[in-house]
Formats: C-alpha cells, structure tokens, sequence
C-alpha cells in the first residue's frame, strides 16, 4: 500500500522509509503520523525486511516537528489525542522486532527530534540541529519527549534544553549521547544504509532479543534485568540461529540465519 506523504525503498532487507513533506520541512500533521504508524506497522510485519532507516525528504530537515498550522486551533481534548497517537506510533518504533535507524538529515526538532529518539540508533549529518523548543510555542514536549530525552542525556542537560528551547549542533548531540555519529552530509544515507545492512547480516532472534533486553531492562530495577537478560539469553539456546551460529564458528564458515 502507498502513503502519499512517505516514501519507501527495500534493498537487500532495509527499507528506507522517507518522510516526503519538503514544502513543510516534513512536519508531522495527523494524516502523516497516520501514514507513519500504518507503513510501521506493515514493515514490523514484512519478512523481507529487517532493519528500518527513516529519514527525511529534501536537504533542510529531517521532521522539523509536528504540523503547527493543524495543532493552533485544538482544544486540550484533541491535543491529548493527538499526543497519545504520536507516543503510540514512537512505541512501535522503539518496542517493535526491527531495528530501526534514524539519518537525521537536517532540521530533527520537536515531534522531530522525539521521532529520532524513539530510534534505535541517530546518525546526523554535519549541520543539523536537533532540539525540543516546544517552550517558545507555551507547549511542553508532548510526543515522549520529556521522558526519552532524559533517559538519554540525564536530568539537568534535558530540563535545560527544554526550559531554554535552544538548539544543539549534531556535533554536540553526539557529545551529550543523543547521537551516535556524525558524519558529512553526503556520506548520510550511505552510512547509515551501510550499517543497517551489517545489522540486517546478523541473526535476527539474537537482534530481537538484544532490543528486549536493553528497551525493556532499562526501565526495571538492576537485579530484574539482569535475570530477564538470563531469561532472553536461555531462550536463545532453543532457537536455530544459536545453534547455526555456533556450529558455524566451530566450523570457520558465514553462518545462515533463519528466515524471519
């Protein structure tokens, strides 16, 4: 099925998925968060893909945030809505089997900026800025941000980007962990392709299970995850691909993992 505000491309068990709203800087409107949880969900659920890359149509912006022109005139009960549908769709992203990589090509700020956070993994292009200025509109982040932002950089760095409204460089995303890498405009999508192709090459119930451990464990107490990490690393002794990928590297050979 096709969305008329994304684009996609699947190639060797990637799918690029584009956000094409260049007139609007890819700002995310209700339409579009729909399209996004609709194709989300058919590619959690494609065999053929395994690993997910999400960037943005054009060279200003990644998402630049959610659609203000269609947020102005909500009433509280709408705004609600519409924040639970965003927090819903950025659960999937985050939650869901595949991985799933964020080439954050310009502009990633407000629902932008929660949209790459929910992503496994960030890799920016020189010059982008990343940021949640939702205080400059009397709003507050309403897409998670609050919550994912400070998991990711701590408590005083998130409170401060937040209060201010300010703007961070990808270089200084990358210093405050909000990125992974930064890399020049033109090698973007290379790179980022690049490395979901490697992680497409790996055995995709151990993918599965690595996701399980860190998204999940990370909101337990230590001494549960570790025993839920215990839990996911037995259950992989009952799949194929341990036993696949161990007879192979007894063997010296590629391993041949099973079909998702």
């Amino acid at each position: 099925m096709k969305y008329p505000n994304l684009l996609l491309d699947i190639t060797d068990r990637v799918a690029l998925l584009t956000i094409n709203r260049p007139q609007t800087m890819n700002s995310l409107n209700p339409q579009t968060l729909q399209e996004l949880t609709a194709q989300i969900d058919d590619l959690q659920e494609n065999p053929e893909v395994r690993v997910i890359v999400i960037t943005g149509a054009g060279e200003k912006a990644f998402v630049a945030g959610g659609d203000i022109a269609t947020m102005q005139p909500l009433g509280p009960i709408q705004a609600r809505e519409i924040a639970r549908q965003a927090q819903e769709l950025f659960n999937k992203i985050e939650f869901g089997a595949k991985v799933v990589i964020a080439a954050i090509n310009g502009y990633a700020l407000g629902g932008g900026c929660e949209l790459a956070m929910a992503c496994d993994i960030r890799i920016a292009a020189a010059g982008a800025k990343l940021g949640q200025p939702e205080v400059n509109l009397g709003i507050i982040p309403g897409w998670a941000g609050t919550q994912r932002l400070t998991r990711l950089i701590g408590k005083g760095k998130a409170k401060e980007l937040m209060f201010t409204g300010e703007m961070v460089s990808a270089e200084e995303a990358q210093n405050l962990g909000l990125v992974n890498l930064v890399v020049p405009r033109s090698e973007l999508l290379q790179t980022s392709l690049e490395m979901a192709r490697k992680i497409a090459g790996k055995s995709p119930t151990a993918i599965r299970f690595i996701k399980d451990a860190v998204d999940n464990g990370v909101e337990m107490d230590f001494q549960r995850a570790l025993a839920y990490e215990a839990d996911l690393f037995g259950l992989c002794f009952a799949t194929e691909d341990q036993k696949e990928g161990m007879r192979a590297f007894l063997e010296k050979r590629p391993a041949k993992w099973q079909e998702q």
